[in-house]
Order: C-alpha cells, then structure tokens, then sequence
C-alpha cells in the first residue's frame, strides 16, 4: 500500500470515529454537561490553542518533563544495556533485579517518590524515565543480539580492540534497535507525564489541567479538550520519531524486506 494510501485509511478512521462521537453527543443519551458532542470539543481544543496559559505553562510543563525524562531514561539506558550485552557476568548479576524492578507500575511509586522529591519537575522526571528505561534498554540488548559475529571477529582479527569494534560493528548494527526503544519509551513516557499530573493533582501540566477541569461542574468539555491535546502530542511525537527513524535508518529497513 502507498503511503497516500495509509494516510486516506488513516483519516478515514479518524473521521469515522469523530462522526461516532457526534452522533452520541447529539443523540442525548447523556447530558451535553457530561458528554459534549464531539465538534464543540474539537471547538474547545482549537480555542485552547490561543489560551497562552494552557500553551505555555500546561502544556510546556508536560513537555518539558517528557523531554527530560526521556533525555535521562537514554543516557541511563544505553550504556547500560551495552554493559549487559557485552559482558556475561554483570548481565548474569542484575538479572534478577531487573526482572524485580521492570514489572512495577511507575504510578505505584507516585506516593514514596512525591514523599522523597516533592510534586515538582523532579517527580515528574523521576518517573517517566523510571518507565522509559525499560523500551531502550531490552532493545539496546535486542540489538547486540543482532551483531554479525563474523563482522567483530574480523575486526578483532586486524587487530582491533573492544572499544573499537564496539565502535565499528556493534553501535551501527544495534542503533535500529535503540533508536526503536526511544520511539517506544516515547510514548510511554508521554502517558506517564500526564498520568502522574492527573494523579498528583499538583504543579503544572496537561494533566493538572484535565484533573482540575474534572471536579468542576461542567468541566467535561475541558476534560475531553485537554485529553485530545495530549492525544495528538503524541501523534505528533510519533511521527516526528517515525520519519526519523526512517531517514536515520533507510538502509536498515531495505535490508528488511
């Protein structure tokens, strides 16, 4: 399929599920207070779009703490991951802790982290990168799985040593892989800045503002307004990374098919 073929499935969807919503709202099935109609939402979400404190402090609140957190989850990672890969022993050694830490939710750990940091920008940070983690470092060790073994053995074999086969070989073939874990985490970490601005109900942020707008009488329409901004936040992340990914790695995705 054409990419103008995806895209007009795409709007279709989107278009078709805009329509549904309308429908519902109009239908009255519930009151307009707790349920607006899909088109006085999108009116809301556009009209948000000049409200400069929504626009530079909410959403440059959640932004900012996605953009740290993720920032903080790669430099963490990456090396990470390196070091398990390429050495058995330490791999061995953290094994069970990880596999301890990686199923805990991060939202559990909103009380004990807001108790330590306090409900600023270092709780937010804290856990979405606390979240993020985990995406890029199983990828970054997916990756060093997909090394040749011929590639390193012939470097080794001219003489090379560790850090420049890791260099040579080994970043070039696992950087598909990582750069798929951060678009991954990505999205993660978005919804782990908002959850936590709901949750909290502390600070600044798209969540902050969509848990305020919720206990306020007629506040539904803010509700949904705000959640269709950090919908299409994260589209918009998920492009941006997608077309990255296929322009960082084009030769990759040949090799792939």
């Amino acid at each position: 399929m054409t990419r103008l073929g995806r895209f007009v499935r795409g709007l279709i969807g989107v278009l078709v599920t805009v329509g549904a919503l309308e429908a519902l709202g109009r239908a009255h099935l519930a009151s307009e207070e707790d349920f607006p109609p899909a088109s006085k939402v999108l009116a809301r979400a556009a009209e948000l779009a000049g409200d400069h404190d929504f626009v530079f402090v909410q959403l440059k609140a959640t932004f900012e703490a996605w953009g740290v957190g993720m920032l903080l989850a790669i430099v963490i990672a990456v090396p990470l991951g390196l070091l398990f890969g390429t050495v058995p022993y330490v791999n061995t050694a953290a094994r069970a802790l990880v596999e301890f830490l990686r199923p805990i939710p991060s939202v559990a750990l909103i009380p004990l982290v807001g108790l330590i940091l306090g409900a600023g920008l270092e709780m937010k940070v804290t856990l979405i990168a606390y979240a993020a983690v985990w995406p890029v470092l199983f990828n970054t060790l997916y990756g060093l799985r997909d090394v040749d073994p011929l590639a390193k053995e012939t470097l080794r074999a001219f003489g090379f040593g560790p850090l420049a086969i890791l260099r040579r070989a080994v970043l070039p073939a696992a950087a598909p892989f990582i750069y798929t874990g951060v678009r991954l985490a990505s999205s993660i970490a978005l919804i782990l800045a908002v959850g936590t601005e709901v949750l909290s109900g502390f600070g600044d942020g798209i969540g902050n503002f969509i848990g305020s707008a919720s206990i306020e009488i007629g506040g539904a329409k803010d509700v949904l307004a705000g959640t269709v901004w950090a919908g299409g936040l994260g589209l918009v992340v998920n492009v941006v990374l997608m077309l990255g990914e296929k322009r960082l790695f084009h030769w990759h995705f040949r090799e792939g098919r």
